[in-house]
């Protein structure tokens, strides 16, 4: 999303960063409103998603993808390329990603139809791509099951103890284009965004179940080799 390889498709292409982040990342979605994608952009400003959709519509949906997906591609080639495990790794996660239920989770149903790249790498690169969209699509229903707005969410996230945390809500929502000032969230809200991030995992959890417990630590031993990189 934030590679070289991706911001030399932007420039080549004469979208803006968001623009063409937007339009390949959501364009499985088709043409559709703003307000389609804000839907399962959950935690972007609906003034920011529509401006970046809609200012992106100079590429087409269907081509944006395919562009969207060879920037993984190439990514994954330069980053994981020199890892011997990678057709290890795609081999398993899509085996994952075929089992996987795809209701409240839109965004992973359209990568997931998404044909895939036959080398490797590129493979792998893809499918965890299509892996995050399913995480995010349950998060972000963990998140409204919760009763929080994606904003409230976004600045508690700095205080429990997920994935990132030493990066501060503040940054994330500034990031992401929220209008600031930000207010601080409340112990209550910091308890409940805690506890948002084990749901998610608890709906997470039972996709991998396809995997057995050796498959499973495989995979984790596999994709340590990514924590560098």
């Amino acid at each position: 999303m934030l590679s070289r390889e991706a911001k030399a498709l932007c420039e080549k292409l004469g979208l803006g960063a968001r623009e063409l982040y937007f339009r390949g990342r959501c364009g499985v979605l088709g043409e559709c409103a703003a307000d389609v994608v804000t839907s399962v952009a959950v935690f972007f400003p609906p003034a920011h998603v529509e401006e970046s959709w809609n200012g992106g519509r100079k590429l087409p949906a269907e081509e944006a993808v395919e562009l969207y997906a060879g920037v993984c591609h190439a990514w994954g080639r330069r980053k994981l390329g020199e890892h011997d495990g990678c057709a290890r790794i795609a081999e398993l996660l899509e085996r994952v990603v075929a089992r996987a239920p795809s209701p409240g989770a839109p965004l992973f149903a359209g990568w997931r139809a998404v044909p895939l790249p036959d080398d490797p790498p590129a493979r792998a690169a893809q499918l965890m791509h299509v892996v995050r969209e399913l995480r995010g699509g349950l998060h972000a229903n963990a998140v409204i099951a919760a009763g929080m707005s994606p904003l409230e969410a976004m600045l508690a996230r700095a205080h429990d103890g997920s994935p990132f945390g030493h990066v501060t809500g503040e940054t994330m929502a500034r990031f992401f284009q929220w209008p600031e000032p930000y207010p601080e969230p409340t112990p209550e809200l910091v308890a409940r965004r805690a506890a948002v991030e084990d749901a998610t995992d608890e709906l997470l959890a039972p996709v991998f179940s396809v995997l057995n417990e050796d498959e499973s630590d495989e995979l984790i031993e596999l994709l340590r080799f990514g924590q560098g990189h």
